[in-house]
């Protein structure tokens, strides 16, 4: 992932003031099948996710036994394509 695009991503959530967690690594938690990650989706509200392509986020939530919920309850924001301005609109729809 460009730390670029990380770093704006970031510093506009923090700049928002709405409420969102962050973590390090992605791939690692799922291949150490942190509980956290099927934590994060076992919410009433959709959830949004800003990693990298759909399809590998949610085969690193498979991964770790973190069941996916439907399309209408999780978007995954793609780093890779999306530019920060983007990103952080998307992020803030609805908010």
């Amino acid at each position: 992932m460009p730390a670029a695009t990380k770093d704006a991503v970031l510093a506009q959530l923090c700049d928002s003031g709405v409420s969102f967690e962050s973590v390090p690594d992605l791939c690692e938690m799922s291949a150490r099948r942190d509980p956290a990650l099927a934590e994060m989706l076992s919410g009433e509200a959709p959830v949004k996710i800003v990693a990298c392509y759909p399809r590998a986020v949610k085969w690193l939530f498979h991964q770790a036994d973190a069941p996916f919920p439907p399309e209408d309850q999780v978007e995954v924001l793609n780093m890779r394509e999306l530019t920060p301005e983007e990103i952080g609109a998307r992020l803030l729809e609805n908010s």
